[in-house]
């Protein structure tokens, strides 16, 4: 039986701590699909097209991983996908209830897909987008927190559209 997971989230951007978890569902699930979610109301820094090719080039490398964009229900695009299993990332206590209540909630969608939460390597869990992006508008150091594909990227951006 071929197994499909579902990532989703913002990836605005991704990080090394995504990357981690990726790679990990990855020998977990046949197929991992990350879906890049449009997220208006979180105002994401890059364009979805600009996270989607970012998660594309840092994931390019990893036999059986997909990116798609989406802009329904996790539950909808999983569906859509075949997907029976829904990655979440936890780095601290304080993502548990919120993802906690996020996975009662798909569940009473369709209980059928399960929730697997995996937590980043230890050296990743202090990553998150909304810290890379606060150094990105100061010009700091984020070789060390990005997957080297996407400072690339982000690297050959100008500077004018990072803020």
């Amino acid at each position: 039986m071929n197994t499909i997971a579902l990532y989703p989230g913002t990836f605005d951007p991704i990080t090394n701590g995504h990357y981690d978890i990726i790679e990990r569902a990855k020998k977990m699930f046949d197929h991992v699909v990350v879906a890049v979610a449009v997220s208006v109301d979180k105002k994401p820094m890059f364009t979805l097209e600009e996270r989607i090719q970012m998660a594309e080039a840092a994931t390019a490398h990893l036999e059986g991983v997909s990116v798609v964009g989406f802009d329904n229900l996790t539950i909808e695009l999983a569906n859509e996908h075949n997907a029976k299993v829904l990655i979440r990332g936890l780095r601290a206590v304080s993502d548990f209830e919120y993802e906690l209540q996020l996975g009662y909630l798909n569940n009473s969608l369709d209980d059928t897909i399960e929730t697997v939460y995996l937590m980043p390597k230890l050296k990743h869990a202090f990553v998150s987008s909304s810290i890379v992006r606060n150094l990105l508008k100061f010009n700091g150091k984020t070789e060390h927190l990005l997957p080297p594909e996407v400072q690339k990227i982000i690297g050959s951006m100008n500077s004018c559209t990072l803020q």
